[in-house]
């Protein structure tokens, strides 16, 4: 029981160490980054092949989403177990369904959540505390005993944090409450696929209670 405890405090340190990245450059951050990736990547919920559907998704959904929007829009795209989150901003409703649109028709998408807001783009300011607060919502799930962090997909925008992962409803409840306690989050929406207690995945990279 206690071997897991290493492991979640290498994940705490990945996840800073992920945010000091920001501020390195060339080869150093590349490494850093590289290093998470690959341990988040082998306690992730999702199989191998369904992380890389939605890395591919990702990269199919913003090359389309920015022809579309150009300079009159901003939009962020968040794949997970190939449901596509859509945040951001959009000039008006005929883009945001524009928008939408052109994600279904992306091969393997199942379906999309789309919390686009008609109004001009964020701030560079704006983006950059977003980033700040899911940097801090990951490190409070990592500190956070009872829950599996890796099972978390967090994207902030405009301080309200959307939650995606494949959870128990105990495990939703838990990451939730973790979110609204982050200083300068708004809102916390939940878009969990509810997995059942006896699912042998809520235990992987489980916490230890020892």
């Amino acid at each position: 029981m206690t071997k897991l405890r290493p492991l979640a405090g290498l994940l705490s340190k990945i996840v800073l160490g992920t945010a000091l990245a920001v501020s390195l450059s060339g080869c150093v951050a590349m490494a850093v980054g590289g290093a998470a990736t690959a341990v988040l990547s082998a306690n992730d919920r999702r199989t191998l092949g369904m992380q890389t559907e939605d890395k591919a998704i990702n990269v199919k959904a913003e090359l389309k989403l920015r022809e579309l929007t150009g300079e009159n829009g901003h939009i962020n795209v968040t794949s997970y177990n190939r449901k596509v989150l859509l945040t951001g901003e959009v000039r008006d409703d005929a883009m945001k369904q524009a928008a939408e649109r052109e994600v279904r028709a992306i091969d393997n998408v199942v379906s999309v959540i789309n919390e686009l807001e008609i109004a001009g783009p964020s701030s560079f300011t704006s983006r950059s505390n977003d980033a700040l607060i899911t940097t801090k919502v990951k490190a409070s799930l990592v500190d956070k005993k009872t829950v599996s962090a890796t099972a978390f997909k967090v994207t902030t925008e405009r301080g309200i944090v959307y939650l995606q992962g494949l959870v128990t409803a105990r495990e939703g409840n838990i990451a939730a409450d973790v979110a609204k306690g982050v200083p300068g989050v708004v809102k916390v929406v939940k878009i969990f696929e509810y997995i059942a207690d006896e699912d042998p995945r809520a235990n992987q990279a489980a916490p230890s209670q020892g």
